[in-house]
C-alpha cells in the first residue's frame, strides 16, 4: 500500500500561549528534499467525554455557553485530562465537577483524533455506569452547567432534531452504537 511521504520538523515556534492550549509554527520539510513550509498546529492536553447512565436508564446531559458559537450547547460532560491522569480518572472528576453525578464504574469505549489537521491529542470516550447525584457541583469561575437528564433512548432523536450537534460529542455517541446493546 501507498503511503504519502513524511514530513519532518526542522524548527518549531510556539506563536501564541492561549492558557489551555499553545499555536505552534512547525516549520516542516518533506521527506529529506521536498519542499519546506511552515505549518500551524495547536498543542493541548487529551480530553475525555462521559457518557453518563443513571441506573433508571437516563443519561446526564450538560448545557453549557461555548464562546466559539456564543450560544449554549446541549453536550456531555467531559474536559481536559490533566497530565499524569488516565482518561478513566479524568471522566470520573470531570462528571462529578461539571454535573454533581458519581459513577459506580466507568470504561473506556475509544478514543479518536479531534482533529488531526490541527490537533495532536487525542479524545476519549468514557461510559460511566450507575450515576449517582452527590449534590456536589464544583466548576471554575469560568463555568456555568445547567444538568438535563435524557432517557438514552431520545439521544438519536436529539441529534436528528440538530438540538445536539457537537461533533466530538456525536463521535462519542458513535462509540456507544459500537458497543452494542
Amino acid at each position: 500500500m501507498a503511503r504519502p511521504t513524511p514530513w519532518k520538523v526542522l524548527q518549531t515556534d510556539v506563536v501564541a500561549d492561549c492558557r489551555i492550549f499553545r499555536v505552534e509554527g512547525r516549520k516542516s520539510q518533506r521527506g529529506d528534499t521536498g519542499p519546506e513550509a511552515t505549518f500551524f498546529g495547536i498543542e493541548t492536553a487529551d480530553w475525555v467525554n462521559v457518557i453518563a447512565r443513571t441506573d433508571d436508564g437516563q443519561v446526564v446531559l450538560v448545557r453549557q455557553f461555548r464562546h466559539g458559537i456564543g450560544g449554549d450547547i446541549l453536550e456531555l460532560p467531559g474536559g481536559m485530562v490533566d497530565k499524569g491522569e488516565s482518561p478513566l480518572d479524568a471522566a470520573a472528576r470531570e462528571l462529578v465537577e461539571e454535573t454533581g453525578y458519581k459513577p459506580r464504574s466507568t470504561v473506556l469505549l475509544g478514543s479518536i483524533n479531534p482533529n488531526p489537521a490541527l490537533f495532536a491529542n487525542r479524545q476519549y470516550t468514557v461510559l460511566a455506569e450507575g450515576c449517582t447525584p452527590t449534590g456536589e457541583v464544583d466548576l471554575d469561575e469560568h463555568e456555568e452547567t445547567i444538568i438535563e437528564l435524557h432517557p438514552e433512548a431520545a439521544l438519536p432523536e436529539l441529534v436528528r432534531a440538530g438540538k445536539m450537534d457537537h461533533g466530538l460529542v456525536l463521535a462519542a455517541l458513535y462509540w456507544l452504537t459500537l458497543q452494542g446493546p
